[in-house]
């Protein structure tokens, strides 16, 4: 992509299938998918992959080898560096942080221990929430605001905290389930869908 391509006058400008704002640098050799908008200020590095329908809100940063999926939705100020990748339907919050070392110093240059960080889909990371490499959160698990993860999570589970604990759980649809030792099962009135809690974890009754 020649970088004249992107000097336009427009708030918007749609470059083949995506939309991107103009302030926005977007490098060349990167993967950008159908409808997705690209908005101030954002960097997308060369060796990323973008899927379709997705939004990258202000001063979003997309590092080298990061995979995003489908549908996934990112607000202002979130930093996706080399080792993170989002499945379909992921949403980051404001200001959510992401990490790839797990102890950095400056002098020392540890690029090639950079720990992957697998977020599945229908993930939901409250604004301002941190997540430490190296762990998976599991579909549908729910990280509240301000919540900093120091360990893998599992499907559906609501985590809190410093560090992050489990308090509970939510439905696919984004309803906190009221199970434990007196009720393990749970039916969602807008999806009819049927979860059941089984050995501390939750899920769907195929």
């Amino acid at each position: 992509m020649k970088k004249k391509e992107y000097r336009n006058k427009d708030k918007l400008v749609k470059k083949k299938q995506f939309y991107f704002h103009k302030s926005a640098h977007i490098e060349q050799n990167c993967q950008i998918g159908k409808d997705t908008k690209i908005w101030h200020f954002s960097h997308i590095q060369s060796g990323s992959k973008i899927g379709n329908n997705c939004t990258l809100g202000q001063n979003t940063y997309v590092g080298d080898k990061v995979i995003i999926g489908n549908n996934v939705k990112i607000q202002n100020n979130v930093s996706l560096f080399q080792g993170v990748s989002l499945d379909d339907n992921v949403f980051c919050g404001p200001s959510v942080v992401f990490t790839n070392v797990i102890n950095p110093r400056s002098e020392i240059n540890r690029k090639d221990e950079y720990k992957k960080t697998i977020v599945e889909k229908g993930v939901s990371l409250g604004a301002n929430s941190t997540i430490l490499c190296g762990i998976k959160l599991s579909q549908y698990a729910f990280i509240a605001a301000g919540a900093v993860v120091t360990k893998s999570v599992g499907p559906f589970e609501l985590v809190a905290g410093v560090p992050a604990k489990r308090i509970g759980w939510v439905s696919k649809y984004g309803i906190r389930m009221r199970l434990g030792k007196k009720r393990n099962s749970y039916v969602c009135k807008f999806t009819d869908s049927k979860y059941i809690l089984k050995n501390n974890k939750v899920s769907i009754e195929k």
